[in-house]
């Protein structure tokens, strides 16, 4: 993808950010590490359902969530796809 049309996708997800043209990344705030596991988890079912699988980082009070196709090595719509799904929850 070009960079403007990773400029246009964005638009729809609100906090992402693209890092180094190679994934998207976003972090969340939570008021406990429970909290913030109950996410991942519910965010770990939806890469099941999606067949597409983010990396995540979890701490007390806070996930982030790090998305790209694995075998592009980079960004495709699979990816928008994903974190589109994750601001649904």
């Amino acid at each position: 993808m070009d960079s403007s049309e990773l400029a246009e996708r964005l638009e729809a997800l609100p906090d992402w950010v693209v890092v180094d043209d190679h994934h998207l990344e976003k972090g969340w705030r939570f008021a406990d590490f429970a909290a913030a596991l109950a996410w991942v988890n519910r965010a770990g079912a939806v890469c099941e359902m999606h067949n597409h699988h983010a990396d995540f980082e979890l701490g007390w009070g806070r996930a982030t969530a790090r998305i790209w196709t694995h075998t592009e090595n980079g960004l495709t719509d699979a990816d928008f796809e994903l974190a589109a799904a994750f601001e649904e929850l």
